[in-house]
């Protein structure tokens, strides 16, 4: 295991630059896995990883060493903890970091089972969020229109909590484009009276989902390719829901509905 000390190293200049630009993670074509639990997902997920990077508190714990024992074929970095805090992309550092490659853009094949559109959703907390849900809910595509946070981001990452490595994610998507053709229905979520309740919609055949950023909502490009509205119940006192409590809620009623 190389161990490095200086601020001043080219590595320790990269991983900084990965965990906190997104420029340099796209010219790269790399990111950043942040904490045992991601680096555990990739590992199943068979995802092809370049490189380990721990501190030394990190190393002394037996859950990160015996992770890192198993990924004997990677080059492994120890890094003094100040150092290590410094590329680390949270406040609170994991004690081990995984380089990754991005993915290719999957194939544009035709849609036929049910797929996620987000668009303009900024956050990458919320996005990582809703991937997470899609994931659990067995969706398998997702489209991202340019305004999305960038889904491999170690946020977005993070908050996915290894759900990116179970989709197909495409980012900066001509969604117009992807759902010309698209066979099931295309579904808006909505808050007027006009639109039809989540539970009183049969969702066991494909659905395009259409979620927007909390705030601004949907696009009105993106809002003219629903073929529906749909509203969630909401009986308490709110009027809306964030982005990814919504996601959830109607992923799993299809779920509900399928089973």
């Amino acid at each position: 295991m190389k161990e490095i000390s200086s601020r001043a190293n080219p590595v320790v200049k990269r991983l900084h630059a990965l965990a906190t630009s997104a420029r340099a993670r796209r010219d790269a074509g790399q990111t950043l896995l942040d904490g045992p639990h991601l680096v555990q997902a990739a590992l199943e997920a068979g995802w092809p990883m370049r490189e380990v990077v721990v501190s030394e508190q990190g190393l002394a714990r037996a859950e990160i060493s015996d992770l890192v024992a198993r990924l004997p074929w990677l080059p492994a970095l120890r890094l003094p903890d100040p150092l290590f805090a410094h590329v680390s992309p949270v406040e609170t550092p994991s004690g081990i970091l995984a380089v990754v490659d991005l993915p290719a853009a999957p194939p544009a094949g035709p849609l036929t089972d049910s797929v996620l559109v987000l668009d303009g959703v900024q956050d990458a907390g919320n996005l990582g969020t809703i991937l997470r849900s899609a994931a659990a809910a067995g969706v398998r595509d997702v489209l991202l229109t340019p305004g999305c946070a960038q889904a491999w981001s170690p946020r977005a990452l993070r908050a996915g909590m290894g759900g990116q490595f179970r989709l197909r994610i495409q980012e900066h998507a001509d969604v117009a484009q992807r759902l010309a053709h698209y066979p099931g229905l295309i579904l808006a979520t909505a808050l007027d009276d006009a639109a039809r309740s989540l539970y009183a919609l049969d969702l066991r055949g494909p659905v395009a989902w259409l979620f927007g950023a909390e705030g601004r909502g949907l696009s009105p490009e993106i809002a003219a390719l629903a073929n529906a509205r749909v509203a969630i119940p909401m009986p308490g006192a709110l009027e809306s829901l964030n982005v990814a409590a919504a996601a959830a809620v109607c992923l799993f009623e299809q779920v509900r509905q399928r089973l």
